[in-house]
């Protein structure tokens, strides 16, 4: 098959959600023999130089990169709230130089499956249609409305009402483009009821983020028992908010616990404000790190505080492959079937967060075995390479 996979950020370097998705099924794709072009946006915010894509993922995919300013800023979000019917974050991603390019390589070659990386790249579906008759794939990686519903209950003021009528529009935007598509892959089954709540009547085939675990190598050796780390974007405002509470219910509890316990956080992008609340006692913060799984390896306890967002956490599983025990809450574990006190840890109040790190924290066994059944888990569960297959099964069947 030839698949056209149309994504709104370049999925290289794979260091947050989306792109290890977008990018680990690509190469599933072409391990399966498939062949694979990448139409994405190159955003100011997000932008790669060409050149420093590797030569192994040159040879893999056909790429094709425009660039697309996609620029934010209060200005432009003041001027959106009182100009436009459109959420901001949607507005940003329509260019017309990106729908000639997307025009052009669809009049240039035939397509059998065109598989848009999310819910922003639907105001396309109507070029793609015309120029092909490729089964149109809408690849929903969350349930974009909720995360910004999830927001409001987090803000207060005027952020509160900001948040609030940009939930509406996103969630109006969803329902203008739900059956567009011919298809919808969700990224979890919960996501799927959901969509189908709203309307959808296409068919539907759940497609979580898978991994390779043959390319996560746990190293007991390495790790530093007792410790504590956050692995994340921290530019992602779900990130932030889930640390600084963290910081404001759970860390002084826990340190009275264990005083000498060191929490290390390690994430690209955190602005310079958020940089000095974590400015505290026994946190570390180091930045983005070169190599993720080996800062994993040299790390025990793994925290994911989790209070808004929507769709699938991938460093959770990320983690949960890597043989660590992880304490999140259960929107951190969405989409992801774990059970709790098995596998992983689910804690929803401060008290529970706290006890359940402290736990893992003086147990040491126990935080073995957590991180052991993770692993099963993940390898029985997660195989991207089984995920892809069944994937392409019903693109099949639906063409």
């Amino acid at each position: 098959m030839k698949i056209l996979q149309i994504t709104s950020k370049v999925p290289y370097p794979p260091i947050d959600g989306k792109a290890i998705a977008t990018l680990n099924l690509s190469k599933s794709f072409r391990e399966l023999g498939h062949e694979v072009t990448i139409l994405a946006m190159n955003t100011q915010e997000h932008y790669l130089n060409p050149e420093d894509l590797p030569e192994e993922l040159k040879m893999l995919f056909k790429w094709h990169l425009v660039d697309v300013p996609a620029k934010t800023s209060v200005s432009g979000a003041l001027w959106n709230l009182f100009a436009s019917k459109l959420p901001y974050n949607a507005e940003s991603l329509i260019s017309l130089n990106f729908r000639d390019k997307l025009i052009d390589l669809l009049q240039k070659e035939d397509f059998d499956v065109v598989q848009l990386e999310g819910l922003y790249l639907c105001p396309y579906i109507s070029d793609i249609r015309l120029f092909t008759k490729a089964l149109i794939a809408l690849r929903a990686h969350n349930i974009e409305h909720e995360i910004w519903k999830r927001k409001m209950k987090q803000a207060t003021g005027l952020r509160k009402r900001y948040v609030s009528i940009i939930s509406h529009r996103i969630k109006q935007f969803e329902h203008d483009y739900i059956n567009q598509y011919d298809v919808l892959i969700p990224i979890t089954s919960r996501d799927g009821k959901i969509f189908n709540k709203m309307g959808n009547h296409r068919p539907v085939h759940v497609a979580q983020t898978g991994i390779n675990p043959g390319v996560f190598f746990p190293d007991h050796t390495k790790e530093k028992f007792p410790s504590l780390f956050f692995l994340g974007a921290l530019d992602w405002p779900p990130n932030q908010e889930g640390l600084e509470w963290f910081f404001e219910h759970c860390w002084n509890p826990i340190l009275e616990k264990c005083p000498e316990t060191e929490l290390v956080v390690a994430g690209r992008n955190a602005p310079s404000g958020f940089i000095k609340k974590l400015k505290l006692p026994n946190v570390n913060f180091l930045g983005e790190v070169e190599d993720a799984y080996e800062f994993m390896n040299a790390h025990a306890v793994m925290i994911a505080p989790v209070l808004t967002g929507s769709g699938m956490r991938v460093k959770v599983v990320e983690g949960m492959a890597m043989e660590k025990s992880i304490v999140t809450t259960t929107i951190g574990t969405e989409g992801i079937p774990t059970t709790s006190g098995e596998n992983i840890i689910l804690a929803n109040t401060p008290e529970d967060f706290s006890e359940g790190v402290i736990r893992l924290l003086t147990d040491q066994q126990y935080h073995r075995q957590i991180g052991e059944n993770a692993r099963k888990f993940i390898e029985e569960k997660f195989d991207n390479q089984v995920i892809a297959t069944n994937l392409i099964d019903f693109y099949k069947r639906n063409l």
